[in-house]
């Protein structure tokens, strides 16, 4: 995972200003990270994990001990990063993704629109992919993949849905 990435990596956080660290950080790691997001079903734990890691990795970047008493708030205004970066960055990615599938007739669009027969498990039900859109447009994903058609609309949604979370 990037967390190896992110250890071979010591000899840059060495030399370098705050800055070219935070970029590299964001070329290198970041992406290594979340490949993939677009298919990825967001669970309240998975996204504790993605703010987890990402502080890890600007702790890392400043050589701050994990001993340190230092808190995530104060790192954050050190670098004038927005609190929940990554997890900000994967929101339109996977907004994008939805709008793309809708619009393209292929065998993902089948898959995600599809029904299976039988009787679930007992229990709660598992997060759908299709849950994360409705939470963040705040509209049902049937009227998400109505909107999707017209493409400039659509583009016009995810940017209002996500401009409020990106920061920094």
């Amino acid at each position: 995972m990037a967390v190896g990435q992110l250890k071979k990596m010591e000899k840059i956080w060495k030399g370098q200003d705050k800055q070219t660290k935070l970029k590299i950080v964001r070329a290198c790691i970041f992406p290594r990270d979340i490949y993939g997001c677009k298919g990825w079903t967001l669970t309240t734990a998975d996204e504790k994990k993605i703010n987890a890691f990402e502080m890890k990795c600007y702790r890392r970047m400043l050589r701050i001990q994990w001993i340190a008493k230092r808190k995530n708030t104060e790192i954050l205004k050190e670098l004038k990063v927005g609190q929940d970066w990554l997890l900000n960055n994967i929101k339109p990615r996977k907004l994008s993704y939805f709008g793309h599938l809708k619009r393209h007739d292929s065998l993902e669009k089948h898959i995600l629109e599809a029904r299976l027969e039988g009787k679930r498990r007992k229990g709660r039900p598992t997060r759908r992919w299709t849950e994360d859109i409705k939470e963040w447009l705040q509209i049902s994903p049937t009227e998400a993949g109505r909107e999707a058609q017209k493409r400039e609309v659509f583009r016009r949604r995810v940017r209002e849905a996500t401009s409020t979370d990106i920061p920094g």
